[in-house]
């Protein structure tokens, strides 16, 4: 069970993480009305520090009992029956999925075996060979070599090379068992920025995902992270691509919040002046994503990615009640961005929180007066 407490990076959006890896945020440049010292989170009902869950941005017990069982017994079959029963083209079998490949990866690492032991992560193997025709057995091959590739080779590299490569041959493996599964596309997205697809491709690959699921925003986190890796120097590529998806998002789409991610990806290319999280280009991410919350279905697997960005965006640009009303959504679960990029997340997302709380009390605000 331990190793759950180290799936930091599989919040999901495989998403979507490790693009953000090496763009470390620093801390608020300055301290808000109130201190957070003289506020007590615990009075909200908040969860303390170190009972903070980093293993994904907000529940799913399901996931949970299946990866305890599959790590405890080395039998794949729970998961296999979790992915099978999980709807193909919704945000939820994705997250799924690369929980598991995350998990098999993790074990690999702590355990990569040896004479006297077997590696960890066989349950994986055993399933692919046991049940070779599983299309989400053979998706979460593909995506435990993509997420291999990004942890123990450096890019460029003809390891890493070679490791993408072969993901991307499992990647057409699985799309092959599952002719309308976007998954294996969604995959393939992190292979084409790996091997850095010309333009071309990446868009013939683009448009099979839209064909099968044209609002996922998993899969929209996934190539805004081409467009930023891809074609460096150019934020403007990566903002009309997310610009776009949010002109077309569908009623309750979370794609309305696309702005807001990709401000976040080139925060290290602007001016980190005071204002700059109250500018004109901020409060309209800010806004898109506000609307798209308030309007998303309460159980969307993406819902509580959003509120988590909101609350580094809202706490900077010291809108207090606003980051409050994101906290009592998400509170007791951190592992989603902008935490993850913290070697302690718990603590990161706990300083947030702490001067959200002492600019709210500062401004006239109270356990009282804050609705639930």
């Amino acid at each position: 069970m331990e190793i759950l407490w180290v799936l930091i990076a599989l919040v999901m959006l495989g998403f979507v993480v490790l693009p953000f890896m090496r763009r470390r945020r620093g801390m608020i440049e300055q301290v808000p009305p109130g201190h957070p010292d003289a506020a007590d989170p615990a009075n909200y009902g908040f969860v303390r520090q170190e009972e903070l869950d980093i293993r994904m941005p907000g529940p799913d017990q399901d996931l949970l009992d299946v990866l305890d069982l599959v790590q405890r017994t080395q039998d794949y079959h729970a998961a296999s029956q979790l992915l099978a029963g999980t709807e193909a083209e919704g945000e939820l079998r994705w997250q799924r999925v690369q929980a598991f490949a995350g998990a098999a990866s993790l074990e690999l690492r702590q355990r990569p075996g040896g004479v006297a032991e077997s590696p960890g992560g066989q349950w994986l193997r055993v399933w692919r060979a046991e049940q070779a025709k599983d299309a989400g057995g053979a998706a979460v091959h593909a995506e435990f070599l993509v997420q291999q590739a990004w942890r123990t080779a450096t890019p460029g590299t003809d390891e890493f090379r070679i490791i993408m490569e072969e993901a991307r041959s499992a990647c057409g493996d699985a799309a092959l068992l599952a002719p309308g599964d976007p998954i294996p596309y969604i995959i393939e997205l992190s292979v084409a920025r790996g091997l850095a697809y010309p333009r071309a491709e990446f868009e013939q690959l683009w448009l099979k995902i839209l064909d099968r699921a044209p609002a996922h925003m998993g899969a929209h986190l996934a190539a805004l992270h081409y467009w930023c890796e891809k074609w460096h120097g150019s934020r403007q590529l990566a903002t009309e691509f997310a610009e776009a998806a949010a002109a077309r998002a569908p009623q309750g789409s979370l794609l309305a919040a696309m702005p807001l991610f990709a401000v976040f990806e080139h925060l290290p290319e602007v001016n980190l002046v005071s204002g700059f999280y109250r500018s004109e280009v901020v409060t309209k991410a800010i806004h898109g994503a506000l609307f798209a919350v308030h309007a998303a279905r309460p159980d969307d697997p993406m819902l509580a990615h959003v509120r988590h960005l909101l609350i580094f965006f809202l706490v900077r640009g010291e809108r207090w009640a606003e980051a409050m009303d994101q906290l009592i959504h998400v509170d007791g679960h951190v592992g989603a961005l902008p935490w993850t990029l913290s070697a302690d997340p718990a603590a990161e997302f706990a300083v947030y929180r702490a001067l959200a709380v002492a600019g709210y009390e500062a401004n006239g605000g109270s356990p009282a007066t804050l609705p639930h």
